[in-house]
C-alpha cells in the first residue's frame, strides 16, 4: 500500500509592503489555512519579525506536519510551504493571497510525496 502526503509551495509576488509586515494577517492566514484544510497544531506558532523594513517568518508544527511562511516586504513577495503526511483538498492560495495580501502574482506548485513503493 502507497500512502502520500502534500506539499504546497507558494510564492505570492508584487504584494503590499505593509501586508507582509503585519502579524495579525499572517496569523489570519495560519488560522484560516488550520480551520480550512482541518490541520492540528501541536503547538503555539511561532514568529519572528525582523527589525526595520524586514519581514516576518512564521512556522507552526502540525500533527500534519508544518505550515512556514517567510515575508520580504522590501521585495514585495510571501513564501508559503505547507506540508501535510495526508491528501488534503484543494485551497484557493491565489485568490486568498490576491485578496489579502494584493498579490500581483501568485505561483503554486503542489507535490505529492510518496512514502511507500
Amino acid at each position: 500500500m502507497t500512502v502520500s502526503g502534500c506539499e504546497w509551495v507558494i510564492e505570492a509576488l508584487g504584494c503590499e509592503a505593509g501586508r507582509l509586515k503585519d502579524l495579525n494577517t499572517l496569523q489570519s492566514l495560519f488560522a484560516d489555512l488550520i480551520a480550512e484544510l482541518s490541520l492540528h497544531p501541536v503547538a503555539e506558532a511561532q514568529w519572528h519579525q525582523f527589525p526595520g523594513p524586514g519581514g516576518i517568518t512564521g512556522l507552526c508544527l502540525l500533527a500534519e506536519s508544518h505550515l512556514a511562511c517567510h515575508t520580504f516586504p522590501e521585495f514585495g513577495s510571501l513564501c508559503l510551504n505547507v506540508f501535510c503526511c495526508k491528501a488534503r483538498p484543494e485551497w484557493d492560495f491565489v485568490s486568498y493571497l490576491k485578496e489579502t495580501f494584493k498579490a500581483q502574482e501568485v505561483r503554486v506548485r503542489q507535490l505529492e510525496r510518496h512514502y511507500g513503493n
